[in-house]
């Protein structure tokens, strides 16, 4: 089922670098997009009391018609929707993917805005309910906590990402803390994605 979904964000990822390669200057929505999807996507991810949650397969739906203003080829597939995990993913990558964009053009508002997601992430990870829902892939929290971590670390597209050095470290090391955040620190996602992250220096 992932490689399914894997395979449909890689090439949207794709489509939209090569969209991207051919951009003369920033989307002039860019910037208010990225923040209004975050306060959409953080009490999404929270779900509970707080209204329609990831995984009803319909919350996400006005989070991801903000994404496709520019990521247009990016969706969430039929085996993707109602799936905790995989839908956190793909939101999780699309706004990121948003953010790594703004950041090639404006290198340090492109990292001042990726400090305020990876901060929301953090924020409605640590709030979600750690109360089992007797699902086959475990609490919420760690379906949840997933599906941040894959959107992170294995559906971004760093290609998008600024070449200014100062504004790359500040991102990169912004986008390593996410697995200490919602993984713990010495946990294998996060040297995992200490590692990962790390590499991205060059």
């Amino acid at each position: 089922m992932f490689s399914s979904l894997s395979s449909t964000l890689a090439a949207a990822a794709s489509a939209s670098g090569a969209k991207g390669d051919a951009k003369k200057s920033i989307s002039p929505t860019l910037r208010a997009d990225i923040y209004s999807a975050v306060d959409q996507a953080k009490p999404w991810l929270i779900g509970g009391t707080v209204g329609r949650q990831a995984g009803d397969g319909v919350a996400y739906q006005p989070i991801i018609a903000r994404i496709h203003e520019h990521f247009p080829d990016l969706k969430v597939g039929l085996d993707a929707a109602r799936n905790i995990e995989h839908e956190v993913a793909v939101i999780v990558a699309g706004i990121t993917n948003m953010t790594l964009e703004m950041s090639k053009w404006e290198g340090m508002a492109g990292a001042m805005a990726m400090r305020t997601w990876v901060d929301a992430l953090g924020d409605a990870h640590g709030k979600i309910s750690n109360a089992s829902t007797g699902a086959k892939g475990g609490s919420r929290k760690d379906q949840v906590g997933r599906g941040i971590t894959r959107g992170i670390n294995q559906l971004t597209d760093v290609t998008l990402m600024t070449r200014e050095f100062a504004a790359r470290i500040q991102i990169i090391s912004l986008l390593k803390s996410v697995n200490t955040k919602i993984h713990g620190a010495g946990s294998d996602e996060a040297r995992q994605g200490e590692a990962l992250w790390s590499s991205k220096f060059i």
